[in-house]
């Protein structure tokens, strides 16, 4: 079948030439509308439960995705509380309101927002913290003293030092928080002062990793193309020749990439990547190709014949590796995250079309080369084998690799059963962990600027906990079935007061709520009360008393009770430090309740009945930002939310914050009725990574599975294809130990590369057991001898591909951003570790039952 269609391709290498070209023009014409997408939401479906919940908290509250600026000043003895420093402070928050794309009216800063203080019993006057920029140093520490009466602003807008302040900058989209960045840090370059500002949250890391994710998408993959065509330059000593698998790789990744884009997908961390994952796919099966017949050819040799031969031999390994690495990818369609599923997809495209590229276009390219090229190469090529013999008279280091595992088997077994004990226990010590502003270089200024802020301040991650009152329809039922009892009693007295409740109850139909229904009823029966017959007056003013007993029943969040309960939860997370700190509308009712009763911090506590939290809330309304009230609870406090301050959005604080809850609400039920539900993005970061560990999980062992058969069918025995797996199984076992032990978090990367250990560790086990197959029948069944001939030219192939791909990554550990760093890292790892497995450890469990594991073929001693 090999030799057949490699002479098809190379009878017809024009038409081959004209298919790959009109390929590539056609798919790479799509690559110029990419669109990057780095949202971390963007990794759950849209319709995934968690994602929806959030989105609704969102909407329902008001909320945004925020930048964090922050302002640092430890040189003044008041630190940023100096005429200067405040005047930079108020210029730049006027600037920033500016800012096409900002929320002007949700923007935060001391500059944005209200001083509460009490004007007289029962009394406060709402003023703009910061109305003018401060002249004199009196006038500033006025400002410090009414930031300290504040609570909601400590640890928030201002440091509890007094050294930093912050502006939370909310967007309209989180995509365009990179050209905001920069036009605050334009801004602050003109301010001219000496203190330090700082930018980051996490919208910014997202954005602005998207724009050097671009960046490095067009450095990082032809880097690493480069060191990769120079190592193969090296071992074939011919320039045309090795542009042959580099035009593969090209034409593969633009196919690939121009097919994804052109589908309409975005491009997001993971896609970003296929280049640099197609490109060692890509190159693998055709240096084997290209080793082959430069091992082979001789001058004068016909290059079509030994191209024939070379495919004829290689067909069959070739074929099942390409097939196992795409199902390796494959098997990522299975995980519930869809940036992976479209990386898994395409990587499997781009894995088919190497594979037939490497059939069709190789053979074609090869024989293409003129005979005077190709003799050169082979001159080159032998002269290069002879002086490599010649250093290593007694076979050179794969000679000796083979023949140790094969005297001393027990030896390398016992090797292998120390490395994956070792690797147990590292695997056990892996954490699962993303933050993604740990995608950047601990000396990126955005990670400077996160460890800042974030020692400063209570966190500029955050979350948000929904609290919800339910049953609310009941309440409404069982009020009507009330109120109906009224109706009833009216009727007995010969009052028919039915009809006018019937259509009070349609025209409130169109209410927005339950509890916005029941105060639509509460004022038209009290307007209906000055029409109402002097005999019936009494019973409208029952029904109005039911109706308004309803309503403030269904008004949860007007509760002292339910606040109350709100405030322990707070409290609670605060002392256990799993939090820097969290805000209520609890926090905002007892700051109000303070200034209408005394100004005193004694009376910084909640009201004991409904009707004061009812006059808190009022009075806030008189405010300069009264909006801001439903940023903690909706307009018929039927919902409030809690915002938590984090100072990490690393996932595993995050579950630390939801357990903390999860205790507190089983020891301390909340108010009957009440349900609590999770939002924020350091919230979905936690569920999306938590879904891709358990998809990625049972993606390699389906997958595995899948291999597993495909090796039996392959070499139609159930030992070599169990034994084809070891080289995968200790791969993934060691790199993941290593990865435990030295405290690597286990994260998007570093999960998706698990695929890529499964089809490269299972390439070099393929290749070694079918060579050692074919060698058996060549020297008649003595495996030894076999054993022997495998180190020869296929051991050099395998050590060529791995070298090469190696060597070929090492660029991206230069790279910015970390995500490329860890690619990089492990792919060449991965590369170096199966091909050593696959040269050592295979002949030793070979060699322990010979005739066994390779049947029949094998002669009797």
């Amino acid at each position: 079948m090999g030799k057949t269609l490699a002479f098809w391709c190379m009878d017809r290498s024009r038409a081959v030439f004209t298919a790959v070209i009109l390929m590539v023009l056609a798919l790479g014409m799509m690559i110029p509308k990419i669109m990057i997408d780095t949202d971390p939401e963007n990794m759950l479906s849209a319709e995934q439960p968690d994602r929806v919940k959030h989105n609704e908290i969102r909407d329902r509250f008001g909320l945004h995705d925020m930048i964090v600026v922050g302002q640092v000043n430890t040189q003044h003895a008041q630190g940023v509380f100096n005429p200067e420093s405040l005047a930079a402070h108020y210029a730049l928050t006027r600037a920033i309101e500016q800012m096409d794309g900002v929320i002007a009216r949700d923007l935060m800063s001391m500059a944005a927002v209200d001083n509460v203080e009490q004007a007289g019993v029962g009394t406060i006057a709402y003023d703009w913290l910061i109305p003018s920029p401060p002249e004199t140093q009196e006038e500033a520490d006025r400002i410090r003293a009414a930031v300290e009466r504040l609570p909601m602003y400590q640890g928030t807008l201002v440091s509890e030092d007094g050294q930093a302040a912050a502006l939370f900058v909310p967007l309209e989209s989180k995509d365009i928080s990179h050209r905001i960045a920069m036009e605050i840090r334009s801004v602050v370059e003109g301010l001219g002062v000496a203190d330090e500002f700082h930018i980051t949250g996490q919208p910014v890391a997202q954005d602005t990793f998207g724009v050097e994710m671009f960046q490095q998408m067009a450095i990082s993959a032809p880097l690493a193309g480069l060191v990769i065509f120079l190592a193969m330059l090296y071992f074939f000593r011919s320039l045309p020749l090795v542009i042959a698998p580099m035009l593969l790789a090209m034409a593969t990744v633009i196919s690939t990439m121009g097919l994804l884009i052109g589908m309409g997908y975005t491009v997001h961390i993971m896609s970003s990547m296929i280049p640099i994952f197609l490109m060692p796919i890509a190159v693998v099966a055709s240096v084997h190709v290209l080793s082959n017949f430069a091992d082979r050819y001789r001058p004068g040799d016909d290059p079509r014949e030994v191209m024939g031969d070379v495919m004829d031999k290689l067909f069959k390994p070739v074929l099942f590796t390409a097939l196992t690495t795409a199902v390796g990818f494959l098997s990522l369609l299975t995980t519930p995250i869809p940036p992976v599923q479209v990386f898994g997809g395409f990587i499997s495209f781009g894995v088919v079309v190497a594979l037939l590229l490497t059939l069709g276009f190789i053979p074609a390219y090869t024989v293409s080369l003129k005979r005077e090229t190709l003799d050169r190469m082979a001159e080159k090529f032998r002269r290069k084998e002879l002086a490599d013999q010649q250093a290593n008279k007694d076979g050179g280091l794969l000679g000796r690799m083979g023949r140790f595992p094969a005297r001393k088997p027990g030896m390398v077994i016992g090797l292998v059963v120390a490395v994956l004990v070792v690797s147990v226990y590292g695997i056990q010590q892996i954490q699962i962990n993303d933050n993604p502003t740990l995608w950047f270089k601990e000396d990126h200024r955005i990670r400077i600027a996160d460890k800042v802020l974030n020692e400063r301040f209570a966190g500029t991650y955050e979350a948000y906990i929904n609290l919800r009152q339910t049953g609310i329809e009941q309440q409404v039922d069982e009020l009507r079935r009330s109120i109906q009892l009224t109706l009833d009693e009216a009727a007995r007295e010969g009052l028919d007061l039915r009809s006018a409740w019937s259509g009070m109850w349609e025209d409130s139909a169109g209410a927005a709520s339950p509890g916005d229904r029941l105060e639509t009823l509460a004022m038209l029966i009290d307007d209906h009360l000055f029409d109402a017959e002097p005999e019936a007056q009494d019973y409208w003013m029952e029904i109005l008393d039911q109706v308004e007993a309803g309503r403030t029943a269904t008004r949860a969040f007007q509760n002292p009770g339910h606040l109350a309960w709100m405030d322990e939860l707070k409290n609670h997370l605060e002392k256990t430090g799993v939090i820097g700190k969290a805000n209520s509308l609890a926090d905002l009712v007892k700051t109000i309740n303070r200034e209408l009763v005394s100004g005193d911090m004694q009376d910084y506590v909640l009201p004991d009945r409904a009707n004061g939290v009812a006059q808190t809330i009022l009075s806030f309304q008189s405010s300069q930002r009264p909006d801001d009230l439903w940023n903690f609870v909706t307009r018929d406090f039927t919902q409030a939310s809690i915002w938590l301050q984090l100072p990490s959005g690393d996932n595993q604080v995050m579950s630390r914050v939801v357990d903390a809850v999860d205790r507190f609400v089983a020891d301390n039920p909340p108010p009957a009725g009440v349900e609590l539900e999770w939002g924020g993005g350091t919230y979905i970061n936690l569920v999306w990574q938590g879904e891709m560990v358990e998809g990625m999980l049972w993606a390699l062992g389906s997958a595995f599975i899948v291999v597993l058969i495909m090796m039996i069918a392959l070499f139609r025995s159930l030992l070599l294809g169990v034994l084809a797996m070891l080289p995968l199984t200790i791969t993934i076992a060691a790199i993941y130990g290593v990865m435990g032990l030295i405290g690597k978090d286990y994260d998007m990367p570093v999960a998706v590369l698990s695929s890529l250990s499964l089809g490269l560790s299972v390439d070099f086990a393929i290749h070694f057991i079918q060579r050692l197959r074919m060698a058996l029948d060549d020297v008649g069944g003595d495996w030894k001898a076999a054993m022997d001939q495998v180190f020869d030219e296929p051991a050099r192939a395998i050590v060529r591909n791995a070298v090469v791909i190696a060597i070929g990554f090492l660029p991206l550990l230069a790279a910015p951003l970390v995500p490329y760093i860890t690619v990089g890292v492990f792919l060449a790892s991965i590369m170096a570790t199966s091909a050593l497995v696959s040269l050592f450890v295979l002949p030793a469990f070979i060699a322990l039952a010979p005739r066994a594991v390779l049947g029949k073929a094998v002669k009797s001693v």
